[in-house]
This record gives structure tokens, C-alpha cells and sequence, in this order.
């Protein structure tokens, strides 16, 4: 079976930099977040997330607890996208904590490229489940993550994270083969 990552190639084969339809944007290192780049995960998540950004401590403990699992994209100025991924102790399961793209650059295949490339990593890692959680109401991220495999598992779990806080729980069961 091939592998989303093999049916989705880089242009040019640089597997280092996400493509921008538009060739004059500047282009965007994927590569994991410093210290240095605290402020602008902040100012992403809250772009992206204005109802409920992650506090700066959480994105702080994040970066130092898991920093190897937070890659973001830079084009030299600013982020414009960041994705947050934590395996559990077993190294059997892995959650998606969080995926964002700044509103500017959306429908340019960012967020599929972020998570292409988690998916390669964990599959690296012998890494057997993905999962993440999605409002219920994000057609667009739904319809992303269907496209790379995942599943709704059942249906909407109703505060999820808190009252009115609905969530679809989403898996995707890695082949190792």
C-alpha cells in the first residue's frame, strides 16, 4: 500500500521546506521549536485558536518536556504554522495535541505536510496508533485528516474538554510494514 507521504512528493524533492503555490512567498523550514520561538507559537495558537489559545506556560512546558515533538514552520521572519505531537510512555500510542496554520497561508497543504511528517517520525519510531481530537464543527480539518487515513472513533463526545467543549476523537492505526 503507498503511503500518503509517497503520493503527496515535495516539488524538487526538498523534503526540508513546505511548498507555497505562490511562488513569491518566501519560503518555510519545517524544523523543531527553540526557546526563541515561544512568542510566535503563541502568536500562532492564538490566531488560530482565539477562544482558547494554550496559555504561554503550556506552550513553555511543552517545549521543554517534549521540545523534540514540536515542529514549526519558519520562513526566516515568523511562523506560520506549528504542530504538537506526544507519545505516551508505552510508545505504542501517539496523540495530536495540536495542528495550526496561520489563517494567511491555509489551503497551501501546510497542515498535510506538518502531519506527513509526524506520520513518517512516528513511523520511524515503530509507533502502532495516532490519535487527535477535532471539533466537531472543522469540516476542514476533518476532511484533512480523513484524507491521511484517520477514522472517527464513534461520534462526538460531548464536552470532551470541558462543558461545551464537544470533541471527535480520531485514529489512524500506522502500518509498520
Amino acid at each position: 500500500m503507498e503511503l500518503p507521504e509517497e503520493r503527496s512528493p515535495f516539488p524538487g524533492n526538498r523534503a526540508d521546506q513546505a511548498y507555497f503555490a505562490d511562488r513569491a512567498d518566501r519560503p518555510l523550514d519545517m524544523r523543531g521549536a527553540t526557546e526563541a520561538d515561544l512568542n510566535e507559537l503563541l502568536r500562532v495558537d492564538r490566531e488560530v485558536f482565539p477562544d482558547d489559545p494554550y496559555p504561554y506556560f503550556v506552550l513553555r512546558q511543552h517545549l521543554d518536556v517534549h521540545g523534540d515533538r514540536v515542529l514549526v514552520l519558519d520562513d526566516g521572519e515568523c511562523l506560520h504554522g506549528y504542530v504538537l505531537f506526544v507519545t505516551r510512555s508505552d510508545g505504542y500510542v501517539c496523540w495530536v495535541l495540536s495542528l495550526a496554520v496561520s489563517a494567511d497561508r491555509r489551503g497551501r497543504g501546510l497542515g498535510r505536510r506538518l502531519m506527513l511528517e509526524v506520520l513518517q517520525r512516528l513511523r520511524r519510531e515503530r509507533v502502532r496508533e495516532v490519535r487527535l481530537t477535532v471539533e466537531p464543527t472543522n469540516a476542514a480539518a476533518i476532511m484533512l485528516y480523513r484524507s491521511l487515513g484517520f477514522a472517527a472513533e464513534g461520534g462526538v463526545r460531548r464536552d470532551y474538554l470541558g462543558p461545551g467543549e464537544d470533541r471527535l476523537i480520531m485514529t489512524l492505526e500506522l502500518d509498520l510494514g
